[in-house]
């Protein structure tokens, strides 16, 4: 394994990561500290607790996870992209580097940014609520698990974007209403049945239900489920960039 490529690529990301401070960390947290301000402290203390957390504290796993699933795929796939846009793509295609190295590059690189900005924001919420983590080794491998899975899926949609406008469609009209709707701000026990059973087609939810199992015991599904969808979904996305890859779909026209 070319170790010295994959640490060029990943060095590369991250430096970018660090002349857009404001954009890639500052932006997302004072976006999510409005999320705590108003549904943690305005609509919290109007509601009791749910699954017996109260609700300003319920909501922190999923705030953090919007904000993973979000900068996760926009980190990926802008990192994707740009190499194709500016043409320099045949330059990395064309070295001796392997496919699975450039991915480890590049999705390495988005992880360990959305990472970092979860970390940020957990620390962040600390400061509004009060609230402990029940397991935090599970706690800090759905994060790992999410941010990496989330990473391959963004550059998947980095090689089939062909234009900037194109790379927020998915996030902003799949991912991020998808995220509302899974469970974030509310658990899916409170819906009636035949919601319900149809939440249950939603992926997000057995994400935000993991996570949340992490912090306080209490979870809408599964945590043996929860682990067995994310790593499914990020099998299929190894499946699909080998395809891409073996195929030069997007990279080689």
């Amino acid at each position: 394994m070319n170790l010295h490529a994959i640490r060029a690529i990943y060095l590369f990301e991250l430096a970018r990561t660090w002349r857009t401070l404001l954009q890639s960390i500052v932006s997302p947290v004072l976006s999510t500290s409005l999320y705590f301000v108003v549904f943690g402290s305005a609509i919290g203390s109007r509601m009791a607790q749910v699954d017996g957390v109260s609700y300003a504290a319920f909501i922190v796993p999923g705030l953090i996870m919007l904000s993973l699933l979000t900068e996760s795929i926009s980190n990926a796939s802008f990192g994707i992209y740009f190499p194709r846009f500016t043409g320099t793509i045949y330059e990395i295609l064309s070295a001796p580097i392997s496919a699975m190295e450039i991915v480890a590059g590049y999705v390495g690189a988005a992880a360990t940014k959305s990472i970092i900005l979860g970390l940020i924001i957990l620390i962040t919420a600390r400061l509004f609520v009060p609230f402990e983590i029940a397991h935090p080794l599970w706690m800090a491998a759905f994060l790992v698990l999410t941010a990496v899975t989330f990473s391959l899926f963004g550059f998947i949609i980095g090689v089939w974007a062909d234009g900037f406008e194109r790379l927020q469609i998915v996030p902003m009209l799949i991912v991020t209403p998808l995220t509302f709707l899974g469970g974030s701000f509310y658990s899916i026990s409170m819906l009636p049945p035949v919601w319900r059973q149809i939440t249950l087609f939603n992926p997000v939810v057995y994400l935000v239900s993991g996570f949340r199992w992490s912090f306080y015991g209490v979870s809408d599904v599964g945590v043996g489920v929860s682990l067995g969808m994310t790593v499914a979904f990020m099998a299929a996305c190894l499946a699909v960039i080998a395809w891409i890859f073996k195929t030069g779909y997007r990279l080689k026209a």
